[in-house]
């Protein structure tokens, strides 16, 4: 009975198991399903989040667009190029808001850089897809249970990358985790699209990479030619590192103003390279024996192949200034855009802008206008007149421009040389007077006029208006006429205001008018404002008492025509402007206007060779030593403006002084004009190669009566020599024994003037 009992109560305990079981196991079957439900759901929410986000999110980032980002650079001919080195060196990297970003070509890096920036930022970069899911769950480990101090972070170099490029930078909420779901997406299908080298450019040339003397600098270029003043592909190994050092974070490893700190980062770099195989031992050991003594030099400006030539300043030279503003004016007409439109494409677009600078020329010349010694005619305690330089070639080509005197304090600002219109006084007598008269046969160098005004009165006044005035040391109120016969040539030579008029008279103010704005590029000229003021008029085109004056660009740049046989080129300081992509947008195509005859041009020349080396030469203080010099000067009514403007066989130049507000110029305190010009440039043209101009084969070198103005024969008693045209020979002089002894008072016949 006892076992039966017995029996029955383990079965019943067995039963009461087995049931509480079952009920613990149906538990737990819920339980398990219910996660399996809910996770099911949460998966196929995230899924379907992740797929609609998709679809509103680019697949890939383009690398091809980022470069249109990129800082412009302004470059220059390399004054030591033989055929066989950079023929082009960097001149001026700009920036836009303050930003400095040179793009390099992947193999134009150093490979030191490379391995510097994988090993220390991503070294598992050539194995992965574009996500590192394992330095990811390291990275967030970390953040938790902290083991490594310099550990990488969770972003791969393609992340990083696709960061920079498109400022989707959100860290915090759902917005951070969107933003990192974006991230890995797009560094998925990135890696699909582009090789790991071409990512590897991409990153090594956006990003940040420190802030100095008011520039942020992006990208390992303009890193590498701002720390070391070199570029990126010399970098030593250790240079390498301390740039690479930078970039976790660019304020508290900047070796510009943290030194210590980066060298810390540098040595960490360094290690992981060593760790990595991608350094030798004896590589490793060097750079950090380097590291110790590293020196950061600051901005440089550097040539193409790296050489390090001298430190740009923050304030960009007269040249650089006048260069960008013609590349905006080119882009707008090349674009069909506004200014500030073109001004933002220039600074932010990655051009080349090739320019036809002298640095050599421009550097004295800058310097030279340092120098008030070249200006005063003694100390003077104070002294604001302003002044301005310009030299070309006879195309057109600008080798320097000086915008004014004194040390240049910031960029960008007003330039007199290309900005400011000034009357150009008697500058303007062969260009508007004396070549169109010769070249139109009207007359000769030794064509006689007499030292008389011409009347301006209407017809029918009983009153003359006798005009002009030749301006003379006892001021502007004395007429200072001689009354006495003159040769063209010497009314050229000695700047006397009425032969001009005389000429302007044959040709008329109209004429002169169409050829200074047709034939030789002048833009200043006003036909008729809304005053009723208009440059169709004598004293404008005779003295140069202009409307609204002319710039000393365009003036020099007419000067070409004595020079080249009569061409004008115009005048730029851009050769060619390329793109991003290498392609030329823009390249100076000089337009050959065929201003006046070589012949005519020849004679011109010869007359203004006297201004310079005659006895009566306005200019002759402008002599040299070895190099013809051929010039006008230029005085403006009530002497506000001085002007010179001379050709050498090289050059074309022109210097002008005077004041902001105009005024007066006390000539006792100042060295006159052509001395000046010598003064700052002299030196420059006497050492030119070239040292006399070329003669012209229509152009005859011929004795004349100096009483006749006509070719001389052997009864000539005074004669001269001059320079003809072929085309426009004067008769034989058959006149001399017949001319009364009155007649012969009358003839300004100066022995010393005629070289009897």
């Amino acid at each position: 009975m006892e076992n039966k009992r017995t029996s029955a109560k383990k079965k019943k305990i067995i039963k009461s198991i087995k049931k509480t079981l079952g009920v613990l196991g149906t538990l737990l079957c819920s339980l398990i399903l219910v996660i399996i439900i809910t996770g099911s759901v949460f998966v196929t929410a995230i899924t379907v989040y992740v797929f609609n986000f998709a679809e509103g999110t680019e697949d890939y980032v383009s690398l091809e667009e980022i470069e249109l980002t990129y800082t412009s650079q302004i470059l220059a001919p390399n004054p030591d190029y033989d055929g066989t080195n950079e023929q082009w060196q960097v001149y001026y990297t700009m920036s836009s808001a303050g930003d400095k970003m040179v793009w390099t070509e992947f193999d134009e890096i150093s490979r030191y850089v490379i391995d510097a920036f994988v090993c220390s930022e991503d070294e598992r970069f050539y194995d992965h897809d574009g996500v590192d899911f394992k330095r990811t769950f390291g990275a967030f480990v970390n953040i938790f249970i902290p083991i490594y101090d310099n550990m990488q972070g969770g972003s791969t170099i393609t992340q990083q990358t696709i960061k920079v490029i498109t400022g989707d930078d959100a860290r915090d909420g759902v917005e951070g985790v969107s933003r990192k779901i974006r991230e890995i997406l797009r560094s998925i299908n990135t890696e699909n699209t582009y090789g790991k080298d071409d990512i590897l450019e991409a990153y090594l040339n956006v990003i940040y990479l420190g802030r100095a003397e008011g520039c942020n600098y992006y990208g390992v270029q303009s890193a590498s030619n701002f720390y070391f003043g070199k570029d990126v592909n010399d970098l030593t190994l250790a240079e390498a590192a301390t740039i690479a050092a930078i970039n976790k974070d660019p304020t508290f490893y900047n070796p510009y103003r943290n030194p210590d700190n980066n060298k810390g980062r540098a040595t960490y770099i360094l290690n992981k390279m060593y760790e990595n195989g991608a350094v030798s031992s004896d590589e490793y050991y060097n750079a950090l024996s380097e590291l110790e003594t590293i020196k950061i030099v600051g901005d440089t400006t550097y040539s193409t192949s790296g050489e390090q030539l001298s430190a740009q300043s923050s304030v960009s030279s007269y040249y650089v200034d006048a260069t960008i503003s013609q590349a905006i004016t080119e882009l707008m007409d090349i674009y069909g855009i506004d200014y500030d439109t073109a001004s933002s494409r220039l600074y932010s677009g990655g051009y080349k802008i090739y320019t036809n600078v002298d640095l050599e020329m421009q550097e004295k010349l800058e310097q030279e206008y340092l120098d008030d010694t070249n200006f005063q005619s003694y100390e003077l305690e104070e002294d604001d007149l302003l002044s301005a330089f310009i030299c070309m070639d006879y195309e057109g080509k600008v080798l320097a421009v000086i915008g004014n005197r004194g040390e240049k304090e910031s960029s960008r600002v007003w330039n007199n040389a290309t900005m400011a219109t000034r009357s150009p006084g008697s500058t303007i007598k062969p260009l508007s007077a004396f070549a169109p008269a010769i070249e139109q046969d009207m007359v000769t160098w030794s064509t006689l006029l007499k030292d008389d005004p011409i009347d301006l009165a209407p017809a029918g006044s009983t009153e003359p208006n006798l005009f002009p005035n030749n301006y003379s040391e006892y001021g502007d109120d004395n007429p200072n006429w001689s009354h006495k016969l003159m040769t063209v040539e010497k009314m050229l030579e000695t700047s006397t205001n009425t032969g001009a008029a005389q000429l302007v008279r044959m040709l008329t103010p109209s004429y002169c008018y169409n050829f200074l704005q047709g034939s030789l590029g002048f833009t200043s000229l006003v036909q008729r404002d809304d005053s009723g003021r208009s440059d169709v008029a004598y004293s404008p085109m005779t003295v140069g008492s202009l409307t609204r004056g002319m710039y000393l660009s365009e003036l020099v740049a007419a000067y070409q025509i004595f020079g080249n046989g009569g061409v004008y080129y115009g005048h730029s300081f851009i050769n060619k402007i390329v793109d991003k992509d290498d392609k030329v947008v823009y390249e100076h195509d000089p337009y050959q206007l065929k201003a006046i005859g070589s012949d005519t041009a020849y004679v011109l020349n010869r007359m203004m060779l006297q201004v310079v080396e005659g006895p009566d030469g306005t200019g002759k203080a402008a002599n040299l030593d070895t190099v013809e010099v051929i010039a006008k000067t230029g005085t403006s009514e009530n002497w506000e403006n001085l002007t010179f403007v001379a050709c050498t066989p090289e050059y074309v130049s022109g210097i002008w002084v005077g004041y902001e507000n105009p005024d007066v110029i006390d000539t006792s305190k100042y060295q006159s004009i052509a001395k000046m010009w010598k003064n700052v440039f002299g030196e420059i043209a006497d050492a030119g190669t070239v040292k006399t101009f070329k003669g012209d084969s229509n152009v005859s070198h011929l004795r004349y009566c100096t009483k006749t103005g006509l070719i001389a024969t052997a009864d000539c008693e005074s004669t001269a020599m001059g320079y003809f045209k072929n085309s426009n020979t004067p008769e034989t002089c058959m006149e001399c024994l017949d001319i009364d002894d009155d007649a012969m008072d009358n003839v300004d016949d100066d022995s010393d003037i005629y070289g009897n």
